[in-house]
């Protein structure tokens, strides 16, 4: 078979005749080819007769150089228009970059930069880009030193020219990764996570509305971590939320992701392309590029239940740090203080958030509160817990003064005052 990944292909098989996009496939026995009306088809290579009809209108070629490809960096670029800016795609894996495996159905991180800019040719004349793969996984794998990974990844894109970076990161843990490099990074250069809810395989993906959106916001103004995922159910806006405030707060609807506490930072008009903010933000070149990408990985992150025994917490005995999800103001049982305070004293830091999500952590209140202040918990403020255990993790090991920073907005984590809104 002479045909290629993005080719335009007519397949006969018996008495069947298939027309339609190819497909990367997942293995060396099926074809996988999308169809007209969305769906995709797998077909077995033994029985099936190629022509191709178009060839690939969106060819990719190698885009590094001679020194480049020395080292063990992968890269890969489309062809360069001098009129447009230069955005780096960073692949991760997740959902965005999945397909279906035919051999079991299920949906496996699969595609990398390049196959990514195949699928949503819809990219193709809004930038030139640069393709980099720091990892391919579903994003319940990702783990800390990814985070490291990434950041060290986004920062050399940025240092050789690249005008802003879309990561492409499965949704469970976007928040996490948008949060760690918020912290790790000072960027002059908009950095923005998108990814998908339902794969490319489904007419109901978002992947194509949310990549466009990204893209289309990475060339704002707006230098900071942001998340791009769907505003609403429809294909209308895609909402821009700041990176250490979201939070993803539905399993599979594809407007998921909400800003905790206020509205989006902003948003992309996916039929005018326009981009627009609601409220202040660090503005393209206001920084020097930066980073200090240390983590302290012993953190653990801990809900407080009814019940609680305080046994529980010798779990994370000895632990660098402890981030607790309490109750309404930053409250546990009087029971688990005693045991709290004894951490503390071993040299474990305590940082206390509430499970509530929105509203500021006060425990000079009630007794209790300050009980805890008095065993040295320290006040999270309205940090959302997720963020809370990454800005520790990234304050273990950067700060000269732990609790300073741990009350200090570094990256938008922390909002002036906490009222209701609509």
């Amino acid at each position: 078979m002479n045909a290629d990944a993005g080719d335009r292909v007519r397949v006969e098989r018996a008495d069947r005749t298939f027309e339609g996009v190819l497909l990367p496939s997942t293995t060396d026995e099926h074809l996988v080819v999308k169809l007209e009306g969305g769906y995709n088809v797998g077909i077995d290579r033994a029985e099936a007769d190629v022509e191709v009809l178009e060839a690939d209108a969106y060819a990719v070629e190698d885009a590094q150089t001679e020194a480049d490809d020395e080292s063990d960096e992968a890269g890969s670029a489309i062809e360069f228009d001098e009129d447009l800016p230069t955005i780096s795609l960073i692949s991760t894996g997740g959902t965005i970059a999945s397909t279906v495996d035919y051999r079991t159905g299920a949906v496996t991180a699969q595609f990398d930069a390049e196959d990514v800019l195949r699928a949503v040719p819809d990219l193709a004349g809004r930038a030139n880009y640069r393709g980099r793969v720091v990892a391919n996984i579903l994003s319940e794998n990702m783990e800390p030193p990814l985070w490291q990974d990434l950041a060290e990844a986004v920062y050399e894109e940025i240092e050789a020219g690249a005008d802003g970076v879309v990561v492409m990161h499965g949704t469970d843990t976007m928040q996490y990764s948008a949060s760690a490099l918020a912290f790790m990074l000072e960027t002059p250069v908009p950095i923005v996570f998108t990814g998908s809810q339902r794969s490319a395989d489904r007419p109901s993906s978002d992947n194509v509305m949310n990549a466009v959106a990204a893209v289309e916001a990475v060339k704002s103004d707006c230098a900071e971590v942001l998340v791009c995922m769907h505003a609403s159910e429809s294909d209308d806006v895609c909402a821009l939320h700041r990176g250490t405030r979201v939070r993803k707060n539905h399993t599979s609807r594809r407007n998921a992701f909400e800003t905790v506490g206020a509205e989006p930072l902003g948003e992309v008009d996916y039929e005018t392309e326009d981009v627009t903010f609601r409220r202040d933000y660090r503005e393209r070149g206001a920084v020097d590029l930066a980073i200090e990408s240390d983590l302290e990985d012993d953190v653990e992150l801990l809900k407080f239940t009814p019940g609680m025994d305080p046994a529980f917490l010798d779990v994370v005995e000895g632990s660098a740090g402890l981030v607790i999800e309490g109750t309404g103001l930053g409250h546990v049982h009087t029971d688990l203080i005693p045991r709290i305070e004894e951490l503390i004293e071993g040299g474990t830091t305590v940082v206390m958030t509430s499970q509530c999500l929105e509203g500021r952590v006060c425990d000079r209140v009630y007794d209790t509160g300050r009980d805890l202040l008095e065993a040295g918990v320290i006040e999270g403020e309205d940090v959302l817990p997720g963020t809370a255990k990454v800005k520790l993790m990234w304050a273990l090991a950067n700060a000269e003064n732990v609790e300073e920073a741990v009350r200090t907005s570094l990256a938008g984590e922390i909002q002036e005052r906490s009222v209701p809104w609509e």
